[in-house]
């Protein structure tokens, strides 16, 4: 596996670590993600000091409000220099198309180079209970599905998905090209630990630590054809980050 497709998930509460993150790791994988809480924390300079120095940035805050609105954001994200970022699907095709268009647009006005925009479907937070919460009837597969394919005809370059949707999202997403981006990734030993709990455990287990539900191993999710996967805790609480990236990469090298 191409060390290229690991995306580090700096979900620290603080610059200075997070700076201390991407010196240890820069070398070991393709790009980091910065979220809501790093984002938050320390802003946009922050951003943009990782981009300028040689970093490829992942700007996760998941847009999700008027068109007008999501598509000037967007274009701010843009003039940050950042990699790719993305935009809630769930925010309609207008939402989406207003964001590509104005983001095109500004790139090659002021010749900058045009970031990959890519959908979110559904949380690897949610299950089927969360999505009757919110008043949606589909499955979470179903969910996934459509948002993928709407996202896809309105020109965004991906999705972001959980590793059990993406042969799903392959198979019936034919753009050549589209971006499965895949987090809910967590160790080949979680995993199996996992599956050998009765369906009444992982429904009523504790989701205080980890609350990702829709999961896999980073060997599953490359061999069901995710693009890039977002990785964060296995890398984040390991006592040797660059060991558990080698771990990872080796772990995929059979996938």
């Amino acid at each position: 596996m191409n060390k290229d497709k690991i995306i580090v998930a700096l979900d620290v509460a603080a610059a200075a670590e997070a700076r201390q993150i991407v010196a240890d790791l820069r070398g070991e994988v393709g790009a980091f993600k910065i979220g809501l809480q790093l984002f938050t924390a320390a802003g946009a300079s922050f951003v943009r000091e990782t981009v300028e120095s040689g970093i490829k940035v992942f700007l996760d805050l998941k847009f999700h409000d008027i068109p007008n609105t999501a598509a000037r954001a967007s274009v701010e994200a843009a003039r940050l220099g950042v990699w790719m970022f993305n935009v809630h699907a769930l925010g309609g095709a207008e939402m989406m198309r207003a964001t590509i268009e104005n983001v095109r647009e500004v790139c090659e006005r002021e010749n900058l180079i045009q970031p990959k925009i890519i959908g979110v479907t559904v949380l690897t937070s949610a299950n089927r209970e969360t999505l009757r919460e919110v008043g949606i009837a589909a499955e979470p597969d179903e969910q996934v599905l459509r948002l993928a394919q709407l996202a896809a005809k309105c020109g965004l370059h991906g999705v972001v998905a959980s590793p059990r949707e993406i042969k799903m999202i392959r198979a019936n997403v034919g753009e050549k090209n589209f971006l499965i981006v895949t987090p809910g990734i967590r160790n080949d030993a979680e995993t199996k630990k996992d599956g050998r709990k009765t369906k009444d455990e992982r429904r009523n287990k504790l989701e205080t630590s980890d609350d990702q539900k829709r999961v896999m191993s980073a060997k599953e999710a490359i061999a069901a054809g995710a693009d890039y996967l977002v990785i964060g805790r296995p890398i984040l609480q390991s006592a040797d980050r660059i060991s558990a990236v080698r771990k990872i990469l080796r772990e995929v090298e059979t996938a």
